[in-house]
């Protein structure tokens, strides 16, 4: 699943959540959830060609989702997005330091679960769609 997805749906969960701590652990759980719905992925020859604009993307989702939530809500859905983003630090890790910062158990069960192929994209877009829409109608409600 692509990063900006993980930032979509921890903003979804942390505007959810009771507490910070709670979304950090449900943005984290959510991480994986994803990740065994079989989606879009490339081969690692062709992993920065994704993965440096959907970074960006992902970026941009961050600022555009925490200037849109109300102060009270922000530090959940912050906690949401970090908690889902962080099992996927081992690939910069891997990229740029040759490991990754998680145990090897993690890694391979983090592995093992997901089930990419290029022509899933629609895959992609449909999530981001739907957890853009989602979470915009929510803090609508919230507000």
């Amino acid at each position: 699943m692509l990063i900006t997805n993980h930032v979509l749906s921890g903003a979804l969960v942390g505007l959810a959540a009771p507490g910070p701590v709670t979304a950090a652990a449900g943005g984290f759980a959510s991480h994986f959830l994803l990740d065994a719905v079989p989606h879009f992925g490339v081969d690692e020859e062709d992993l920065m060609r994704i993965a440096v604009p959907d970074g960006l993307l992902g970026l941009a989702c961050i600022g555009v989702v925490v200037a849109t939530t109300a102060g009270p809500q922000r530090l959940r859905v912050a906690a949401g997005i970090a908690g889902a983003c962080l099992p996927d630090m081992d690939k910069p890790g891997r990229q740029f330091f040759d490991r990754s910062p998680f145990p090897g158990w993690f890694d391979r069960f983090h592995d093992r679960i997901q089930h990419e192929a290029v022509h899933r994209w629609t895959v992609e877009l449909s999530a981001a769609a739907a957890f853009t829409s989602a979470f915009a109608l929510l803090v609508r409600r919230k507000r």
